[in-house]
């Protein structure tokens, strides 16, 4: 995943930036973004089966313990799913850096809805924040190893500073949306609510400290060609209007959907998906595997 994108400096130009704890400092635009996204993600995951199953009177939506379990399971999976199309649509479509900005903004947005004190609209939001997050967690990530050549050592110790912001983030959000949750005069649309400003400060952040990344992540690493690019939003668009009419079945009453029904069926279709993806790209890693004494021909696409 290695990128060399007209107009963006090549990692070398990041060799002898050694600005944020020894390391370049686009690591550290990256660290506080990841810090933030994490704290809104895990400062709300943590309270979600609460918050499920929580009376009436208390706020909550009153569902049964193996409901909100199943709704939880769908959420997670969705989530880390997710991150295979996001992937491709950086690296195809838009680049990581616009992955990241458009997906924090969409995760911001769920978490406004997450705190609107309306039920109707509770699961519009989690569908935000998974579309989101499916966006910005795959690309942030690869944005990190990006910043250094191949022969840069100080990589692996980039991710491990990097992964401190991922568990300062998590520890903080607990912390204030757990606070919000259970302070008398708040509740659990206040927590969503702190979620929503804690990515707000992330992608402000973000935004501010981009020029840091030395152009890495600007464009896309192998983009389609203008057919292909056409079809590939014709596609995405499709998509999000069949999610969207779903959406709307389920809210009126139109289509019922048994939560733990469908995790079931779900569990087996991404367990699916991901084993033939993964055989698949290890099999075309393997065709491209060069002759010994030989360098690599070209790069294996994503």
């Amino acid at each position: 995943m290695n990128q060399t994108t007209e107009g963006a400096l090549s990692p070398d130009s990041n060799a002898m930036d050694t600005s944020f704890f020894g390391h370049p400092r686009g690591l550290k635009t990256l660290f506080f973004t990841e810090m933030w996204e994490r704290f809104s993600y895990y400062g709300m995951r943590g309270l979600l089966v609460l918050f499920l199953t929580a009376s009436i009177n208390e706020g909550g939506l009153a569902l049964t313990t193996a409901v909100a379990t199943a709704i939880y399971g769908l959420y997670t999976a969705s989530v880390y799913f997710m991150g295979l199309p996001g992937g491709w649509m950086a690296d195809r479509l838009i680049g990581s850096q616009r992955a990241v900005w458009y997906g924090g903004i969409i995760i911001m947005c769920g978490h406004i809805v997450l705190a609107i004190p309306n039920n109707q609209t509770f699961f519009i939001g989690l569908i935000l924040v998974v579309l989101g997050t499916g966006l910005l967690k795959p690309n942030i990530g690869a944005l990190v190893g990006q910043l250094y050549s191949s022969t840069d050592n100080r990589r692996d110790s980039g991710y491990a500073i990097y992964y401190m912001g991922i568990n300062i983030g998590s520890l903080i959000g607990y912390t204030v949306c757990g606070y919000f949750y259970e302070a008398e005069g708040f509740g659990a649309h206040w927590a969503f609510g702190a979620a929503a400003v804690g990515m707000g400060i992330g992608l402000i952040q973000f935004r501010k400290t981009a020029t840091a990344l030395n152009g890495v992540g600007a464009e896309p690493i192998q983009p389609l060609t203008v057919e292909g690019n056409k079809r590939s939003w014709a596609t995405i668009s499709a998509f999000i209007i069949g999610l969207a009419a779903v959406t709307l079945a389920t809210m009126t009453g139109l289509l019922k959907i048994n939560p733990v029904t469908l995790s079931q069926y779900v569990a087996v279709v991404f367990t699916a998906v991901f084993v033939i993806y993964f055989c698949a790209l290890y099999c075309l890693c393997v065709s491209h595997r060069p002759a010994s004494g030989q360098g690599l021909s070209k790069q294996v696409p994503r």
